[in-house]
């Protein structure tokens, strides 16, 4: 790789997205943004184009696409504006890209950081359903084609920076013991169950630590988040569910932590903001400056830590039973969320009935292994037709 790194940020409008910007606007000397792609949102990408100047943008939604490039041509910038799903795949797999920063949100997210797979690049992957979805052909191809991969949930860089430098997917010879997930748990943490079936969406995006999407939010208002994080964990780290626990830690200022057979517990700290992992993985294996204030411990003062209540959080029990049945059980967990969440940020279902569609929908769609994402996508697509079932049923 030269000194200059050459990054395409897929889904650069997000949240991920933009704090990746972030901090690549304080490093114009080692980073030179060479594509962007985005869903639909033109006035965000013509600032990030203008900004930046990159070769090329991307816009899933055709309509987007001829929009900004006639804004674009307007304001000057010579920028080559492509359109269709397709797109981010061939900007991903670009011959003159060195990193790809794959933060799709979503089941959208699977084609596009799979082809930069295959292209053998340096993934920063931020896409949680990559894993959760196809985890074995993900890694296959990461594998066969000598991809890297370096995880950007604050929880896994977290795992990876306290993990032994010579980690080579052997945990055991590697001297480590388990893997602990933290948790913040979410906005309702302490309300009531049975004030639960009254959580609006606005209540349920109202995190208190993070700044984040409609959809991530909810699913770390139930956990399900985290229940898609130990599945990603087994993947990244060829951790057993067994072997990976979850603990809530209401300050978000540990990360996540590695525990040792020895007895040691090397953990993660930082403030709780995404630039620090972003950056930690863009430099890897060097450190810049993110733009994160330092982390003041005794400002802090306390860090509460508490084993999660699977009858409050049942989302994440239903995700470690995806991983232990294994085959595309995961996929199916991922997807029925998927609906369960929009049809409940869409006032449709109501936010205790979540978990209940996903369990129904996990005992109704057959999960085999797949060895094609064609398969597999047959698979999400069956279980999303159940779970909008399943949610018309309760609603």
């Amino acid at each position: 790789m030269s000194t200059m790194q050459r990054l395409a940020v897929l889904g650069s409008t997000g949240t991920i997205g933009v704090n990746t910007l972030d901090v690549v606007a304080r490093h114009p000397d080692r980073f030179e943004v060479l594509a962007l792609t985005a869903h639909s949102n033109v006035d965000r990408m013509v600032e990030q184009c203008l900004a930046f100047k990159p070769s090329f943008a991307a816009m899933v939604d055709a309509q987007s696409a001829a929009v900004l490039k006639s804004r674009l041509r307007e304001a000057g910038c010579s920028t080559t504006v492509l359109a269709g799903e397709s797109a981010q795949e061939t900007l991903a797999a670009l011959p003159e890209v060195d990193s790809v920063m794959a933060a799709i949100v979503g089941a959208a997210g699977l084609r596009p950081t799979l082809a930069a797979a295959r292209a053998g690049k340096r993934i920063l992957l931020a896409n949680k359903e990559t894993l959760v979805m196809a985890g074995q052909l993900f890694m296959d191809a990461v594998h066969e084609h000598g991809a890297t991969l370096l995880p950007i949930d604050s929880e896994h860089n977290a795992i990876f920076q306290a993990m032994p430098a010579h980690f080579d997917g052997q945990l055991d010879q590697s001297g480590v013991d388990r893997i602990l997930l933290t948790a913040s748990g979410g906005p309702f943490r302490c309300t009531p169950i049975a004030e639960l079936i009254h959580v609006t969406p606005e209540q349920a995006c109202a995190h208190p630590n993070w700044v984040m999407g409609r959809k991530i939010s909810v699913d770390s208002a139930t956990m399900m988040n985290k229940g898609l994080e130990v599945i990603e964990a087994h993947w990244l780290f060829n951790a057993p569910a067994e072997r990976i626990d979850v603990v809530i830690h209401p300050q978000s200022v540990i990360h996540s932590l590695v525990s040792y057979v020895d007895g040691s517990v090397l953990a993660q700290l930082g403030n709780p903001d995404m630039r620090t992992p972003i950056a930690h993985a863009l430099a890897y294996p060097d450190r810049i400056q993110a733009g994160v204030p330092r982390l003041d411990l005794a400002a802090i003062a306390t860090l509460q830590f508490e084993r999660p209540d699977f009858s409050r959080f049942p989302c994440l029990r239903l995700a470690f039973d995806a991983l232990k049945q294994g085959g595309t059980a995961a996929a199916v967990l991922n997807a029925a969320n998927e609906i369960a969440v929009a049809s409940f940020l869409d006032h449709a279902l109501r936010f205790d009935r979540i978990a209940a569609v996903v369990e129904t929908t996990l005992c109704q769609v057959a999960a085999p292994e797949v060895d094609t994402i064609e398969a597999l996508l047959e698979i999400d697509g069956q279980a999303r037709l159940v779970a909008e079932r399943v949610v018309r049923q309760f609603a």
